[in-house]
Protein backbone atom coordinates (compact mmCIF):
# COMPACT_ATOMS: atom_id res chain seq x y z
CA UNK A 1 0.00 0.00 0.00
CA UNK A 2 1.83 3.50 -0.88
CA UNK A 3 1.42 6.03 1.99
CA UNK A 4 2.76 9.23 2.00
CA UNK A 5 4.80 10.75 5.25
CA UNK A 6 6.85 13.64 5.84
CA UNK A 7 9.54 13.89 8.63
CA UNK A 8 8.91 16.28 11.26
CA UNK A 9 11.99 17.91 13.15
CA UNK A 10 13.49 16.55 16.01
CA UNK A 11 11.96 17.88 19.33
CA UNK A 12 13.53 19.83 21.40
CA UNK A 13 12.13 21.31 24.95
CA UNK A 14 10.66 24.49 23.00
CA UNK A 15 9.14 22.54 19.90
CA UNK A 16 5.68 20.69 19.25
CA UNK A 17 5.93 17.81 16.60
CA UNK A 18 3.87 19.80 14.19
CA UNK A 19 6.42 22.08 13.17
CA UNK A 20 7.98 21.60 9.46
CA UNK A 21 11.10 19.49 9.36
CA UNK A 22 14.57 21.29 9.58
CA UNK A 23 16.80 20.23 6.41
CA UNK A 24 19.05 17.26 6.84
CA UNK A 25 22.69 17.84 8.57
CA UNK A 26 24.58 16.31 5.44
CA UNK A 27 27.01 13.76 6.64
CA UNK A 28 31.09 14.09 5.36
CA UNK A 29 32.11 12.06 2.34
CA UNK A 30 34.75 10.15 4.90
CA UNK A 31 31.90 9.44 6.77
CA UNK A 32 29.49 8.04 4.86
CA UNK A 33 28.76 4.28 4.88
CA UNK A 34 29.36 2.30 1.66
CA UNK A 35 25.97 1.90 -0.41
CA UNK A 36 24.47 -1.55 -1.53
CA UNK A 37 23.62 -0.78 -4.73
CA UNK A 38 21.11 -3.87 -4.83
CA UNK A 39 17.59 -2.19 -5.49
CA UNK A 40 15.19 -1.79 -2.61
CA UNK A 41 12.61 -4.44 -2.70
CA UNK A 42 9.98 -2.79 -0.47
CA UNK A 43 7.73 -0.63 -2.42
CA UNK A 44 8.44 2.99 -2.24
CA UNK A 45 7.70 6.12 -4.38
CA UNK A 46 10.66 8.51 -5.62
CA UNK A 47 9.86 11.08 -3.18
CA UNK A 48 9.08 8.25 -0.10
CA UNK A 49 12.75 6.91 -0.43
CA UNK A 50 13.81 10.20 -0.27
CA UNK A 51 12.24 11.03 2.89
CA UNK A 52 13.10 7.67 4.36
CA UNK A 53 16.52 8.09 3.42
CA UNK A 54 16.31 11.27 5.48
CA UNK A 55 14.86 9.93 7.98
CA UNK A 56 17.74 6.97 8.30
CA UNK A 57 20.38 9.25 8.22
CA UNK A 58 18.67 11.74 11.28
CA UNK A 59 18.49 9.10 13.11
CA UNK A 60 21.42 6.54 12.42
CA UNK A 61 23.92 8.71 11.42
CA UNK A 62 24.05 12.30 13.29
CA UNK A 63 27.74 13.39 12.85
CA UNK A 64 28.75 14.25 16.35
CA UNK A 65 26.34 12.40 18.20
CA UNK A 66 27.57 8.55 17.01
CA UNK A 67 24.53 7.95 15.45
CA UNK A 68 21.64 5.66 17.03
CA UNK A 69 22.08 1.89 17.31
CA UNK A 70 18.78 0.71 19.10
CA UNK A 71 15.71 2.19 18.57
CA UNK A 72 12.38 1.93 19.07
CA UNK A 73 9.96 3.14 16.39
CA UNK A 74 6.02 3.64 17.66
CA UNK A 75 2.82 5.10 16.67
CA UNK A 76 1.25 7.58 18.78
CA UNK A 77 -2.55 5.47 18.52
CA UNK A 78 -3.04 2.29 16.55
CA UNK A 79 -3.33 2.63 12.80
CA UNK A 80 -0.22 5.21 12.28
CA UNK A 81 1.05 2.58 10.06
CA UNK A 82 4.09 1.89 12.49
CA UNK A 83 5.23 -1.16 10.94
CA UNK A 84 5.25 0.17 7.36
CA UNK A 85 7.75 2.86 8.35
CA UNK A 86 9.47 0.60 10.34
CA UNK A 87 9.52 -2.23 7.78
CA UNK A 88 11.11 0.35 5.27
CA UNK A 89 13.63 2.03 7.74
CA UNK A 90 15.18 -1.18 8.30
CA UNK A 91 15.66 -1.91 5.00
CA UNK A 92 17.10 1.64 3.76
CA UNK A 93 19.58 1.47 6.46
CA UNK A 94 20.73 -2.17 5.74
CA UNK A 95 21.32 -0.75 2.17
CA UNK A 96 23.54 2.11 3.56
CA UNK A 97 25.46 -0.13 5.93
CA UNK A 98 27.63 -2.89 5.85
CA UNK A 99 27.08 -3.73 9.65
CA UNK A 100 23.91 -6.16 10.09
CA UNK A 101 20.59 -4.78 11.07
CA UNK A 102 17.91 -6.31 13.27
CA UNK A 103 14.12 -5.42 13.04
CA UNK A 104 11.71 -6.87 15.66
CA UNK A 105 8.16 -7.33 16.16
CA UNK A 106 7.27 -6.11 19.27
CA UNK A 107 3.95 -5.38 18.51
CA UNK A 108 2.59 -8.89 20.15
CA UNK A 109 -1.01 -7.79 19.88
CA UNK A 110 -1.23 -6.94 16.08
CA UNK A 111 2.34 -8.15 14.37
CA UNK A 112 2.52 -7.33 10.69
CA UNK A 113 6.33 -7.08 9.80
CA UNK A 114 6.31 -10.42 8.93
CA UNK A 115 4.20 -9.51 6.54
CA UNK A 116 5.76 -6.37 5.66
CA UNK A 117 8.30 -8.70 4.40
CA UNK A 118 6.37 -11.70 2.93
CA UNK A 119 8.18 -14.18 5.06
CA UNK A 120 6.27 -16.54 8.19
CA UNK A 121 5.38 -16.05 11.49
CA UNK A 122 5.98 -19.20 13.38
CA UNK A 123 8.71 -18.32 15.63
CA UNK A 124 9.98 -15.49 17.33
CA UNK A 125 10.39 -12.96 19.65
CA UNK A 126 7.55 -14.35 21.79
CA UNK A 127 9.30 -17.40 21.61
CA UNK A 128 13.17 -16.46 21.97
CA UNK A 129 11.61 -14.59 25.47
CA UNK A 130 10.50 -17.96 27.12
CA UNK A 131 13.43 -19.70 26.00
CA UNK A 132 17.74 -19.28 26.84
CA UNK A 133 18.80 -20.12 23.71
CA UNK A 134 21.04 -17.38 21.44
CA UNK A 135 18.71 -14.62 19.86
CA UNK A 136 20.41 -15.56 16.61
CA UNK A 137 18.69 -19.22 16.71
CA UNK A 138 15.58 -17.27 16.56
CA UNK A 139 15.72 -14.60 13.47
CA UNK A 140 15.05 -14.94 9.95
CA UNK A 141 17.54 -13.34 7.20
CA UNK A 142 15.60 -11.33 4.60
CA UNK A 143 16.43 -10.24 1.04
CA UNK A 144 19.80 -8.41 1.67
CA UNK A 145 22.45 -10.48 3.79
CA UNK A 146 22.71 -8.14 6.22
CA UNK A 147 18.74 -7.54 7.08
CA UNK A 148 17.47 -9.88 9.99
CA UNK A 149 13.95 -10.06 10.82
CA UNK A 150 13.14 -10.94 14.59
CA UNK A 151 8.96 -11.90 14.06
CA UNK A 152 6.15 -11.58 16.74
CA UNK A 153 6.31 -15.55 17.15
CA UNK A 154 3.92 -17.72 18.57
CA UNK A 155 0.67 -16.69 20.01
CA UNK A 156 0.95 -17.53 23.51
CA UNK A 157 -1.13 -16.62 26.70
CA UNK A 158 -0.39 -13.71 28.27
CA UNK A 159 2.45 -12.69 25.56
CA UNK A 160 2.12 -9.16 26.75
CA UNK A 161 3.29 -9.47 29.54
CA UNK A 162 6.26 -10.72 28.28
CA UNK A 163 7.96 -7.24 27.13
CA UNK A 164 7.88 -5.83 30.93
CA UNK A 165 9.67 -8.85 32.20
CA UNK A 166 13.35 -9.35 33.28
CA UNK A 167 14.06 -11.45 29.77
CA UNK A 168 13.00 -9.04 27.92
CA UNK A 169 15.35 -6.38 29.49
CA UNK A 170 17.92 -9.04 28.79
CA UNK A 171 17.20 -9.77 24.90
CA UNK A 172 17.94 -6.21 24.18
CA UNK A 173 21.30 -5.90 25.07
CA UNK A 174 21.65 -9.27 23.19
CA UNK A 175 20.14 -8.30 20.52
CA UNK A 176 22.57 -5.20 20.19
CA UNK A 177 25.80 -7.25 20.72
CA UNK A 178 24.93 -9.83 17.96
CA UNK A 179 24.03 -7.29 15.41
CA UNK A 180 25.12 -3.75 14.72
CA UNK A 181 21.69 -2.14 14.57
CA UNK A 182 18.44 -2.85 16.16
CA UNK A 183 14.79 -1.40 14.82
CA UNK A 184 11.97 -2.54 17.28
CA UNK A 185 8.31 -1.97 16.12
CA UNK A 186 6.83 -1.57 19.33
CA UNK A 187 2.94 -1.18 20.64
CA UNK A 188 0.84 2.38 20.37
CA UNK A 189 2.30 4.26 23.24
CA UNK A 190 -1.52 5.43 23.84
CA UNK A 191 -2.11 1.00 24.62
CA UNK A 192 0.25 1.09 28.01
CA UNK A 193 3.48 1.60 29.38
CA UNK A 194 5.14 -1.17 27.74
CA UNK A 195 6.71 0.94 24.84
CA UNK A 196 8.45 3.78 27.28
CA UNK A 197 9.23 0.47 28.77
CA UNK A 198 11.37 -0.44 25.91
CA UNK A 199 12.50 3.25 24.98
CA UNK A 200 14.18 3.09 28.55
CA UNK A 201 16.49 0.39 27.62
CA UNK A 202 16.72 2.26 23.83
CA UNK A 203 18.37 4.91 22.85
CA UNK A 204 15.47 6.29 21.80
CA UNK A 205 12.27 6.56 20.18
CA UNK A 206 10.85 7.61 16.66
CA UNK A 207 7.46 8.57 16.50
CA UNK A 208 4.68 7.86 13.92
CA UNK A 209 1.57 9.81 13.73
CA UNK A 210 -1.20 9.55 10.99
CA UNK A 211 -2.00 12.87 9.21
CA UNK A 212 -5.26 14.24 9.88
CA UNK A 213 -6.43 11.76 12.75
CA UNK A 214 -3.16 12.16 15.23
CA UNK A 215 -4.26 15.25 17.65
CA UNK A 216 -2.55 17.76 18.61
CA UNK A 217 -3.01 17.13 22.01
CA UNK A 218 -2.46 13.43 22.57
CA UNK A 219 1.02 14.01 20.57
CA UNK A 220 1.82 16.64 23.07
CA UNK A 221 0.50 14.10 26.05
CA UNK A 222 2.90 10.98 24.31
CA UNK A 223 6.09 13.77 24.45
CA UNK A 224 5.19 14.46 28.18
CA UNK A 225 5.16 10.82 28.90
CA UNK A 226 8.62 9.88 27.45
CA UNK A 227 10.04 12.72 28.64
CA UNK A 228 8.74 12.25 31.91
CA UNK A 229 10.53 8.85 31.49
CA UNK A 230 13.21 10.02 30.30
CA UNK A 231 13.34 8.33 27.31
CA UNK A 232 15.06 10.43 24.45
CA UNK A 233 12.92 11.32 21.22
CA UNK A 234 15.03 11.04 18.15
CA UNK A 235 12.43 12.60 16.03
CA UNK A 236 8.85 12.38 14.46
CA UNK A 237 6.81 11.39 11.20
CA UNK A 238 3.94 12.37 9.58
CA UNK A 239 2.62 9.50 7.69
CA UNK A 240 -0.37 8.91 5.43
CA UNK A 241 0.07 12.70 4.54
CA UNK A 242 -2.17 13.24 1.34
CA UNK A 243 -0.98 16.86 0.52
CA UNK A 244 1.85 19.23 0.98
CA UNK A 245 1.24 21.55 4.38
CA UNK A 246 3.56 24.51 3.68
CA UNK A 247 5.71 25.75 6.77
CA UNK A 248 3.29 28.91 7.53
CA UNK A 249 0.85 26.72 8.17
CA UNK A 250 2.93 24.48 10.33
CA UNK A 251 4.08 27.30 12.69
CA UNK A 252 0.08 28.54 13.23
CA UNK A 253 -0.83 24.85 14.52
Amino acid sequence: MSKNFELLQNLGKERTVFQAPAAPVPVPVEERPAVDLKPLELEMQAGQRDEMFKLVQRVFFTPGAGGSHLVVVAATESGNGCSWICARMAEVLASQVRGSVCVVDAHLRAPALHREFGVSNHFGLTDALQAHDPVRNFVTQLSRSNLWLLSCGADVEGAQTLLASDRMRALLPELRRTFDYVLIDAPPLRSGDDTIALGRNAEGVVLVLRANTSRRETARQVVQDLKSHDVRILGAVLNQRTYPVPESIYKKL
